[in-house]
C-alpha cells in the first residue's frame, strides 16, 4: 500500500503518519514552509522523521517551500501585524488564523506527487490527510463537503486519476481519538508514544525557545484532548502542565457557559463566596456589569446581585428550556450569556455564573 500525506510537524498529521505505519503503507510526507510564524514545526517533523528511522521506519520527507507565495496572504499566522488569538478554538476570534486557500494549494501539490508516484511506480497512491471534525468550526477546508469537491475537481483535470485517492480516517473523529489510534499504533510498532509526540508543534505562538504557549485555540483542543486520555502532554509548555490544563479547562467552561447557554455547576465558582470591594466585568468584552455593593449571598450556589451597573444595559431574553420560563441574562456588549434573572419577594436576584466574571478590586 502507497500514500503520501502533508505532515505540518503538528499532533493530528503525526498520529496519521505512524497510523499508516502501523497500517503497513509505504509513506511519502511533504511539509510545507509557507511563512508560519510557528516553523519550529518543521523542525519537530525532521526529528520524529529521524526517530523513526533509528527504529527501522524509512519514511521519505521532503519540506515544499511556499513561502515567497503563502508569505503575503492575510492571516494571523503568517502576518506580523495580526496577533494570534487566545482562547476557545471555536470562538469567532480564532478564523483570524486561518490562511486563505491554504489546504487547497497543499492539496494540489500532494496531488501532482501522488500521481507521479503512481505513474513512476506503476501503483495506486492514496492521498492521506489528518483533517478532523474539531477543525470544521473554523477551518471550512477541513470539512468533508470541500474535500469531495477538490476530489472531483482533480478528477477532471488529470489523466489518470482513478490511480489517486483520498484517505481522510480522522474526519468524523476529533483530537482525543487521533491520540488513542497513536497510542495503539506506537505500541504495534514498539515506537515510544511520548517521544514522538514531544517531536511536535500544535501551537501557533511558541516562545523564541519554541516552548508552546498553551493559550492560543490549537493549543487548549490539544491539551484537553491529552488530559481526556489520562495523559501529560510530553511537549514542553511556558507554564508547568498543571497550569496550561487549569486555563484550558477554565476556557472550555467559559465557552460552554457564555456561548452555548451552559451552566457551571453550583459551589464550585470562583466568585460564589467572594465579598471583595470592586467591580465584576464579563469575561469576554470587559464590560462593567456588577459592583460588589449589590453583591450578596444568596445560598444558590451561584454570584448573585441586587442590581446591575448602570451603564451595564444587561440584555433580558424570555427562556423556557428545561420545563421552565425564566429570564435569561446576556451581555448588552458581546451577547455572551451571562445566567438569569429571578424576581423574588425580596427583590430581584441576578443569578450569574463565575465563568462569566472577572473582577476588579477597588
Amino acid at each position: 500500500m502507497r500514500a503520501v500525506m502533508a505532515l505540518s510537524g503538528g499532533m493530528d498529521s503525526t498520529g496519521l503518519l505512524v497510523r499508516l505505519l502501523a497500517d503497513g503503507y509505504k509513506v511519502s510526507c511533504i511539509s510545507y514552509e509557507y511563512g508560519q510564524k510557528h516553523n519550529i514545526e518543521l523542525d519537530r517533523a525532521k526529528n520524529n522523521i529521524a526517530y523513526l528511522a533509528e527504529n527501522g521506519y524509512d519514511v521519505e520527507h521532503q519540506i515544499a517551500d511556499l513561502s515567497s507565495a503563502m508569505g503575503i496572504f492575510h492571516s494571523a499566522l503568517t502576518s506580523s501585524e495580526i496577533d494570534v488569538p487566545d482562547g476557545h478554538y471555536e470562538e469567532e476570534q480564532m478564523k483570524a488564523t486561518v490562511v486563505p486557500n491554504r489546504n487547497a494549494i497543499f492539496s494540489s501539490i500532494l496531488y501532482g506527487y501522488a500521481l507521479s508516484i503512481a505513474l513512476r511506480e506503476g501503483v495506486d497512491v492514496e492521498i492521506a490527510l489528518g483533517v478532523h471534525s474539531g477543525d470544521h468550526a473554523i477551518y471550512p477546508d477541513c470539512r468533508p463537503e470541500f474535500y469531495d469537491s477538490l476530489a472531483q475537481a482533480f478528477e477532471i483535470g488529470n489523466w489518470d486519476s482513478e490511480k489517486v485517492s483520498f484517505n481522510l480516517p480522522y474526519i468524523d473523529g476529533d483530537k482525543e481519538m487521533i491520540l488513542r489510534e497513536a497510542l495503539v499504533s506506537c505500541e504495534k510498532l514498539d515506537l515510544d508514544f511520548d517521544t514522538i509526540f514531544a517531536n511536535t508543534n500544535t501551537s501557533y505562538n511558541p516562545d523564541s525557545q519554541g516552548r508552546s504557549s498553551g493559550t492560543s485555540g490549537a493549543d487548549i483542543e490539544r491539551i484537553l484532548a491529552f488530559h481526556a486520555i489520562g495523559r501529560k502532554d510530553p511537549v514542553e509548555y511556558v507554564n508547568e502542565w498543571g497550569i496550561v490544563l487549569a486555563n484550558a479547562l477554565k476556557t472550555q467552561l467559559r465557552f460552554h457557559v457564555m456561548k452555548e447557554n451552559g451552566t457551571e455547576r453550583p459551589f464550585t465558582g470562583e466568585y460564589d463566596k467572594h465579598f471583595k470591594s470592586g467591580n465584576y466585568h464579563c469575561a469576554e468584552c470587559d464590560l462593567v456589569l456588577f459592583s460588589s455593593e449589590s453583591k450578596f449571598d444568596s445560598g444558590c450556589g451561584w454570584p448573585a446581585f441586587s442590581e446591575e451597573d448602570q451603564n451595564a444595559n444587561i440584555v433580558q431574553v424570555k427562556d423556557t428550556s428545561h420545563g421552565m420560563t425564566r429570564i435569561e441574562v446576556r451581555c448588552s456588549q458581546c451577547d455572551s450569556h451571562l445566567g438569569h434573572l429571578f424576581h423574588e419577594y425580596t427583590g430581584p436576584r441576578y443569578c450569574i455564573n463565575s465563568i462569566c466574571l472577572e473582577f476588579e478590586g477597588d
